[in-house]
């Protein structure tokens, strides 16, 4: 009985999952928090009913299998465009490329998604990266449950909650690619490493968290010092309803770590998103996302910038499109820019088809900057007891 009920609230909120207002926040909490208790309550009474003897029954975690794979024309080369560089950020041949990669067919990846309340206290997360040749661990974490005071502690390799999309996985993006800004300050993982976080939710009508994250700093394109832990992240996000259907989030983040050549890196965030909520499937979202390195090495002080900003609209429960422009600020170089549209059909809410073209004035291919046009159908599957995504 425990099992049907928590099968339905994870369909629930995976109807809902991508309709970012704080309400919906509060009310994700609420479900998922029941989700927990009747998960608990189903362990202790199968442990009741066989208390003589120890029952791993009771123990098994929630699996979900996450396929995604792509279909991709581009007007550039395999072997041009994986070699591409992005002036002052990326240099020639040093991209990492996990998604959507070559012209033609693409497996981006396979996930396993494991998931378990282990007693009252805590509840532990999986994410392994399934490659044709090695198991990777994506996330492995632990997450307490029962602090007072709207307190929680995450500790092991998670994401971090910096911005807006940091911690959201490539599946769960309303873009195939990930924002170029991203892209050049953090790589295909971002922020995403072994550490301790701490965060309070303020028990108030409006949406408060406030959260401290202490990691160790491996990402090598803005940190990459780890002879210690040297990487400390902050952010505070708050969230506020206009109306019952119209709501807004905001943030401010920050992260300071050491960088490869000795110097300090602190890179600073700011992220708004604001829904228009027409009926219970559609809707409008807009989001953006500001954020402003300043990195230390031997010789100079570089600082340099970049933003998103992207309108989706969903027309039900099946149907959305949208719309996101990119843009990195450097004064030695103009027209840093990348243009993107798509379309996505879902048959189901376990299931999504969608259809894009980019228009990217970003990259240098052989030397010199190439505009590069790139139409991609995707596809993702979530088969099994997958929740809703962290709002």
């Amino acid at each position: 009985m425990s099992k049907k009920i928590t099968l339905s609230l994870l369909v629930a909120l995976t109807l809902s999952a991508n309709s970012d207002t704080p309400s919906l926040e509060k009310r994700v909490n609420l479900l998922e928090k029941q989700i927990q208790e009747l998960k608990l309550q189903n362990v202790q009474a199968k442990q009741h009913l066989h208390s003589s003897s120890f029952s791993q029954n009771a123990y098994l975690p929630d699996i979900a299998l996450i396929l995604n794979m792509s279909s991709v024309a581009r007007n550039v080369k395999n072997s041009q465009y994986e070699n591409f560089a992005i002036d002052g950020f990326i240099k020639k041949g040093e991209a990492e490329l996990p998604f959507n990669k070559n012209r033609g067919f693409n497996l981006n990846y396979a996930e396993l998604a494991l998931h378990s309340v282990v007693d009252p206290y805590f509840e532990a997360f999986t994410m392994l990266h399934l490659h044709p040749d090695k198991l990777e661990i994506g996330e492995a974490y632990v997450k307490t449950t029962a602090l007072p005071y709207g307190l929680g502690v995450k500790a092991g390799k998670f994401k971090s909650s910096f911005g807006r999309i940091n911690a959201k996985h490539q599946h769960a993006w309303n873009f195939d690619d990930q924002p170029i800004i991203y892209k050049a300050f953090f790589g295909p993982d971002a922020i995403s490493d072994m550490g301790i976080s701490t965060q309070w939710v303020a028990d108030t009508q409006n949406y408060l968290m406030i959260g401290v994250e202490l990691l160790q700093g491996s990402n090598e394109r803005s940190f990459g010092d780890t002879q210690k832990n040297n990487l400390t992240v902050g952010y505070l996000k708050t969230g506020v309803d206009f109306t019952e259907d119209l709501s807004t989030l905001a943030g401010v983040s920050f992260a300071r770590g050491k960088n490869t050549f000795g110097g300090d890196t602190d890179i600073y965030g700011a992220d708004l998103t604001m829904q228009q909520q027409f009926d219970s499937y559609s809707s409008l979202t807009w989001q953006s996302e500001l954020l402003y390195r300043k990195r230390q090495n031997v010789i100079t002080n570089a600082k340099q910038a970049g933003f998103y900003t992207q309108f989706v609209y969903k027309y039900n429960k099946n149907y959305a499109a949208g719309i996101r422009y990119d843009g990195i600020i450097k004064k030695s170089v103009k027209d840093l820019n990348k243009y993107t549209a798509m379309v996505e059909y879902h048959p189901f809410p376990m299931s999504r088809l969608r259809l894009s073209y980019s228009y990217d004035k970003t990259k240098i291919i052989d030397g010199s900057r190439k505009n590069i046009h790139t139409v991609m159908l995707t596809l993702n599957i979530a088969a099994g007891a997958h929740g809703a995504h962290d709002y």
